[in-house]
């Protein structure tokens, strides 16, 4: 059986675990801390950076992107009309440059502040970087957040799912990225009406069950998290 090394709160992470559920992909789930930077993950990823997969031949592929493109190409031809990478080239730019929006853009503008002020820094020796919550920083997060919120919501009122006509990568990448924001409560879903109807489709899917009934010690999730109706 594969090995994902992940933790409950990185958003990419999620991002992988969402498209391995949706895949029906059986792999056993291993928490990482990579702020503890264990020389044995190190081996797998020099980068020390989550996620990362190993196969059943012991082949690590470190990080969501080449994880992504790794699946694809191992279980895409069998997924058919379900592939979450799609065949169209178009299609397929457009899935990519959403991976990179909410991998790259969205974690930078909100998702890292808030993770890093309201979770991390409590875990976090003083000497490493752990301190208080920084309030500037957790303010910007969350004006940027109503942004991209506006911009899902763009998207969503435009097409079928985010990338086009079909289910691809872009919506669990991005659904994973919110979802974080959400635990901690801080996406304003009444903003976007069309943004918080195409979250409630990928939320109320199979593969999003195991997330949702997942909490973190001393951290408990926003009321409406595990919600299917918010």
């Amino acid at each position: 059986m594969a090995q994902l090394f992940h933790h409950s709160i990185d958003p990419q992470s999620r991002f992988i675990r969402l498209v391995l559920n949706e895949m029906d992909v059986a792999t056993d789930l291993i928490e990482e801390r990579p702020w503890e930077r264990r020389e044995a993950f190190l081996h797998l990823n020099p980068a020390g950076v989550l996620p990362v997969l190993v196969d059943a031949t012991g082949l690590a592929i470190p990080g969501a992107a080449l994880i992504c493109e790794y699946l694809d190409e191992t279980y895409g031809d069998a997924l058919g009309e379900q592939r979450l990478l799609p065949r169209d080239p178009r299609a397929r730019v457009e899935t990519r440059r959403l991976i990179e929006w909410f991998g790259i853009k969205f974690h930078a503008e909100v998702g890292e502040y808030l993770i890093t002020e309201k979770i991390l820094k409590r875990f976090v020796p003083v000497g490493e970087g752990g301190s208080s919550p920084d309030t500037v920083a957790i303010r910007a997060a969350k004006s940027n957040v109503r942004y991209h919120l506006r911009y899902v919501g763009y998207l969503a009122r435009r097409r079928n799912w985010l990338a086009g006509d079909r289910l691809s990568y872009a919506d669990f990448i991005a659904a994973a990225h919110l979802s974080v924001i959400d635990y901690l409560g801080d996406v304003p879903w009444e903003e976007d009406s069309a943004a918080k109807e195409w979250y409630a489709r990928l939320k109320s899917r199979p593969s999003f069950r195991p997330l949702l009934a997942e909490t973190m010690r001393g951290t408990p999730p926003s009321a409406s998290y595990a919600d299917l109706d918010f």
